[in-house]
């Protein structure tokens, strides 16, 4: 590993203690580095609040020694008035000589303009280091930018035997069954945390009745989006509690109330491209795909994906609702007691 490489790994450990809190800004991690010795630190923490290259410099006790340091940054700094000043300008005004970047910022308002200002500014600019790592860390930034859609992750539980229900009757609704333990429940509600909507059909809001909240883990609650073509579930499910903000694609109406919203798609038409579109207008740049099986399957068949979050239990059916069939490269597993985690990525590119 590089010294450039090193103190960029320092940046995405910072960037991603913003997990969660940044969007739809990205995360961000910044070093500043005099004569090999680190004397700055910060990371973007809160969306609206100073941004990591401000906050690196304003921990530097000696300001002096910025006009003979390297200020790392995982992201392009960027060029534009937003909710905060431009931090290209703030680096130019500090006269901090040279700069380090992960990768090129892929909003329309920054891409490569931030660059500009520096070199303008009379600042060395070295780019492109850890990039993929870097690219990794904000993937749900450059997915809704470079694809104009949120990042899709499908996720869901099944048994040894590869079912992910019970064949279940009227009498058995609103009692999920359960497959995996607690250690894996409180994950999901760890991921729920962190993505900024988390989607269901009508059946598994009439099946489970579930709130699609964090209430295992500390974090905020994502958007609850549930597909009733024709309006049908009872108005006493969770789901339309109002205690958290929820849209309701269905076929009737458009209405919007306090923390319930109705958005008529059309069902004659592929929908996902539909329900993906008003993610994207209402600046949503992940969302989870909880259920059902049909809702999920729509998503494989159509390959408008980016991962799969596949739970494993130890539990076994014999007979029910099998599990969707598993597409992609394995990129990641975990353990959690006696179930485990497998993690798909897509390499499709759509």
């Amino acid at each position: 590993m590089t010294t450039d490489e090193k103190y960029m790994s320092r940046c995405i450990e910072l960037a991603k203690l913003g997990a969660g809190e940044t969007a739809p800004n990205p995360m961000v991690g910044a070093v500043i580095v005099y004569n090999g010795r680190i004397i700055g630190e910060g990371y973007h923490q809160k969306h609206g609040g100073p941004h990591a290259e401000v906050n690196a410099i304003n921990s530097v006790s000696n300001r002096e020694l910025l006009t003979q340091s390297t200020i790392y940054v995982t992201l392009e700094p960027c060029a534009h008035f937003g909710l905060t000043p431009p931090c290209s300008d703030l680096i130019v005004a500090s006269r901090i000589p040279r700069v380090v970047i992960g990768t090129i910022d892929p909003f329309v308002e920054v891409a490569g303009e931030g660059i500009n200002k520096l070199k303008r500014g009379g600042v060395k600019v070295k780019l492109g280091v850890l990039e993929n790592q870097c690219r990794e860390l904000n993937k749900r930034f450059f997915t809704f930018h470079e694809k104009k859609r949120p990042f899709i992750i499908l996720k869901w539980a099944q048994t040894t035997d590869g079912f992910i229900d019970i064949d279940r009757s009227q009498k058995e609704f609103g009692e999920p069954t359960w497959i995996t333990g607690s250690l894996a429940l409180r994950l999901v509600h760890k991921i729920r945390s962190v993505e900024g909507a988390v989607l269901v059909g009508r059946k598994t809001a009439e099946k489970d009745n579930p709130s699609l909240t964090v209430r295992n883990w500390k974090g905020k609650n994502p958007l609850r989006i549930l597909l009733d073509r024709e309006l049908q579930l009872p108005q006493a499910l969770n789901l339309f509690d109002k205690l958290e903000k929820t849209v309701v694609f269905n076929s009737i109406k458009n209405d919007a109330g306090t923390n319930l919203e109705f958005k008529k798609i059309d069902f004659q038409k592929n929908i996902i491209p539909q329900i993906l579109n008003e993610l994207y207008k209402l600046n949503i740049q992940s969302v989870i795909v909880e259920g059902g099986k049909q809702l999920i399957e729509s998503f494989i068949e159509t390959k408008i994906w980016d991962e799969i979050h596949l739970f494993s239990g130890d539990k076994f059916f014999y007979s029910g609702v099998k599990a969707p069939q598993v597409a992609g490269e394995v990129v990641a597993t975990e353990m959690l007691d006696s179930d485990k985690l497998t993690i798909f990525r897509n390499s499709s590119g759509k």
